[in-house]
Order: C-alpha cells, then structure tokens, then sequence
C-alpha cells in the first residue's frame, strides 16, 4: 500500500476500525488487545451462548460436529454493528486448519461487502493461508487482506511482531522492515537439518524430515523456509504404519533463530 490507510481511505477522515474476535482460552484476546492498542481502534469479542469450555477433547468433538455438519454456533448480538466501520480485523484460533466454528456463524449473519477484512489468528502450528482463503472464499465482496498469524507458542513475540505487521500494511505510520527474498532453496546441510530438528522436535504433533532450504537475513538474526516430508509413524501394537497420500507428506515449515536464541518454528504450510 502505497499510503498509510490510516490517512488513506478516506482523504478527509480516516477510516473506521474495528478489531473482532474470539478467543477461547485468551490467547487469540491478547492479539486482539495489541492490535486495539496500536490501532486506536473498537474493540468486541464474540461470545457464543454456549461456551466452548469444556475439556481439549470436548472442544474438538464439538468443533468437528460443527464443521462437519455447517452448524452455526449461536451468538451472543454483537454491540458493534459491522456496517459503520471501513476495515475489520477478524481474529481467532485455527481449527482443524481453518478458523474458529463462531467465526463461520459471524461471516454468515454480517454483511462485509465493500469492507477491508484483515484476518489475524493463532495456532498450535499453522493456518493462517488455509483460512485466510476461506474467509476470501466466503466474502466474495469483502477485500480481504494479507494477514497475521502467531503460534500460541510464540505469543510474547506479539507486540513486536504486530507493530512490523501494521507498519508494513500501511495501517499506522512508520518504516515498514523491508526483508531480504529467501535464497534459491537448496539441499539441507547436516547443520541446517540440525537447526530444523532443533525447532520442531518438541513439538509432538510433527514428525518430519527437512529436505531442502532458503534461507534469508532477518532483524537480529536468520529465517529459515525448509521443505520437509513427513515420516511414518510406529503404530500400537508394532504394527506397520499405514502410507501417508502424497499431498499430506510434503510441507513448510518456517523456522527463526534469533542471535543468542535457540530455533523455533513460526509457522507449518501443508
């Protein structure tokens, strides 16, 4: 964006704002709260009537339900009405690789044509695009822009990371951090399978082997864009592990390393 939209949608007022958002367990709420923050912006949380409060397993035999069967989860009336404002920043956990079942009821009970929607979300390892899509996919009248994702492992990168994403999309002034593109991908060294194995291996719903590089110079450190494949896993019992379909044995996985700081991985394209 060639002008901050703050100053840019509307020449003689700057535009409306508002940052809409579920959170289950709080950690999508404190992206919400440092997009508020920074934005200056209205803030709502959509609250369902029933709750998602039960244990981890409920919540996903719930959600699934859901999903599986387009159940929209009722919604307590928002305060906010969508209509009055320019652009929405629209927040929640990933799901089964896409967002939050109360944020289908929101797409399909408001009306955000001719809005700017801004989806920001959290995961346990990746979904950003996936659900950035549906969103696009389910809005057809909407502009939705490019988003911001954080795993709920990384949540106190947030601050930071939300004041380059805002800079970079023009929506609050200041020099946006402009990034080296990633180098031609290569083979990995023993080192840098090293780095990957390192940032992945406590993450037990991954087992995987880097393949191939790019790489590229970042504020106070290295990032990292590995190609890896799934491997098989060993099931009960010894038995052989069933074959995994192509399109489910390849992924990304971005990995940083901060100077000083051991590797994480930031986010898993699949």
């Amino acid at each position: 964006m060639a002008m901050t939209l703050a100053l840019a949608c509307n020449r003689s007022q700057a535009p409306k704002i508002l940052v809409l958002y579920y959170s289950q367990t709080g950690t999508t709420e404190k992206v919400a709260q440092a997009l508020q923050a920074s934005l200056n912006a209205d803030i709502e949380a959509i609250i369902p009537v029933e709750p998602y409060n039960g244990d981890f397993q409920a919540t996903i035999e719930r959600g699934m339900k859901e999903l599986q069967g387009g159940i929209l989860p009722e919604l307590q009336p928002l305060k906010a009405n969508v209509s009055d404002y320019d652009i929405i920043f629209l927040g929640y956990p990933v799901w089964f690789g896409t967002y939050a079942q109360p944020i289908a009821t929101v797409l399909a009970k408001q009306n955000f044509d001719g809005k700017k929607v801004v989806p920001f979300c959290t995961f346990g390892s990746g979904g950003l695009d996936s659900s950035a899509k549906a969103i696009a996919d389910k809005l057809p009248n909407a502009e939705v822009l490019p988003g911001y994702g954080v795993r709920a492992a990384r949540i106190d990168a947030v601050p930071a990371e939300i004041d380059r994403f805002l800079k970079a999309g023009g929506f609050i002034a200041g020099e946006p951090v402009k990034l080296e593109d990633f180098s031609a991908s290569k083979p990995v060294t023993e080192e840098e399978a090293a780095i990957f194995d390192a940032a992945v291996g406590d993450y037990p719903m991954m087992h995987a082997k880097a393949e191939e590089v790019a790489s590229r110079p970042v504020p106070g450190g290295m990032e990292y864009l590995f190609t890896a494949r799934d491997l098989p896993r060993e099931m009960p019992g010894g038995d052989a592990p069933k074959d995994l379909p192509p399109t489910a044995r390849s992924m990304k996985v971005y990995v940083l390393v901060e100077d000083g700081q051991a590797p994480v991985f930031t986010q898993v394209i699949r």
